[in-house]
């Protein structure tokens, strides 16, 4: 079958969108096929309205490596350093990875329609138009990374199956819109950090059939299979990982997205909520839904905190206290709960647009920490520890 036909079939346009370089090795080639009724050139030109939507100056505010958190969300936060761009807006209209918090999500792409709802995300790969519509109030979280595509991570000794399974990532069947309207439609699009927008007569939702392996995806949280330790110890939070967009160094990536989902903790003699850590990664943590198991009041679903490269961050002293003396037995953890984490090796800055626009920013923070005291006791150890 001919993906460039002299004439296709129902007389359509084929148009082809590349989401990487021609000469990428077979294994990391992205590309689709689009069948349209008109090719996407027919456009007006391109014009700047670009009137402080998006942020380009990232020093604006001076560097704060100080714990954040933003109890729950009222106005959007942009952060962004060099490849990666943390947004948490109300009434989403632009994304590449969307997790939705509140209300549902009609998304219309290229390649069909998907339905979103919280605990899903989807994915929306760059160079595809798209429009959502809202039915309800909504919000939620989005990340967007530049020059890379997320992928599954590695799996290594886990073997050919767990964490998220290729499976269960949906996309979208063809349907399309045969509708002219003069002048009626306008495409917004991201150029060099700007947007722009032209209008057309056309809809750009005409591809009436697509082939390829670039597409948009969508992925139900619930369908996560999840790791644990089964004898000693907290593993390491990237044992949660569902997708990850890698750098040039191994094992390093310009963004992971981190889930911590229900689960069993079967641990003994371990201390088993998240451990106290400073971090070579940035760390970016929400909440979708329930309490975040190392902090009960630490912030609303729909908030956020932002814990920067090498600053410490861990329970807060109640939760240590609990965990500390609670009784070892196998236990559900995260009930009801869905929280998540966006972690980067870039370091991450909050706009001073960001900062005026938050009225939930928890300048107490800090304080969840100072209730901590010294356990020290130099002339016994924990009888509870083995020899």
């Amino acid at each position: 079958m001919k993906n460039n036909p002299q004439v296709c079939p129902y007389n359509l346009y084929a148009e082809q969108l590349s989401g990487s370089a021609f000469t990428c090795p077979r294994s990391t080639n992205k590309r689709s096929w689009l069948y349209r009724i008109l090719p996407s050139v027919s456009h007006k030109p391109f014009e700047s309205i670009d009137e402080g939507h998006v942020t380009h100056n990232w020093d604006e505010v001076d560097p704060d490596p100080n714990q954040q958190c933003k109890n729950e969300l009222t106005k959007k936060i942009d952060t962004k350093k060099w490849d990666i761009a943390i947004k948490i807006p109300e009434n989403v209209d632009m994304t590449l990875e969307l997790v939705p918090q509140k209300g549902n999500l009609l998304i219309y792409t290229e390649f069909g329609k998907m339905l979103v709802q919280p605990n899903e995300i989807c994915v929306i790969q760059r160079g595809m138009r798209f429009s959502i519509d809202v039915f309800e109030e909504t919000r939620g979280y989005l990340l967007e990374v530049y020059g890379v595509h997320f992928e599954l991570p590695d799996l290594g000794p886990i073997g050919a199956n767990g964490l998220a399974n290729p499976r269960d990532f949906l996309i979208p069947v063809a349907w399309y819109e045969d509708r002219q309207v003069p002048g009626g439609y306008t495409v917004i699009n991201k150029y060099q950090g700007k947007l722009f927008a032209a209008k057309q007569d056309v809809s750009p939702f005409n591809v009436v059939a697509w082939h390829g392996n670039y597409t948009p995806y969508k992925y139900n949280l619930k369908n996560f299979m999840v790791i644990n330790s089964v004898a000693f110890d907290h593993a390491d939070p990237s044992i949660f990982t569902v997708l990850t967009a890698k750098s040039v160094r191994p094992g390093v990536a310009i963004a992971d997205f981190v889930i911590f989902p229900p689960r069993w903790g079967v641990a003994d003699n371990t201390f088993r909520p998240p451990y106290y850590h400073r971090n070579c990664m940035s760390e970016f943590m929400g909440l979708i839904r329930g309490h975040y198991e190392a902090k009960q009041g630490g912030f609303l679903p729909g908030g956020g905190s932002l814990h920067s490269t090498m600053t410490p961050h861990g329970p807060d002293a109640d939760c240590f206290e609990k965990a500390s003396k609670a009784k070892l037995a196998s236990e559900r953890i995260a009930d009801g709960t869905m929280a998540f984490m966006f972690e980067s090796s870039l370091s991450l800055a909050v706009t001073k647009w960001g900062l005026k626009a938050s009225k939930c920013l928890d300048e107490n923070y800090y304080k969840c920490w100072e209730p901590l005291k010294s356990h020290f006791t130099p002339n016994s150890r924990n009888p509870a520890e083995p020899n």
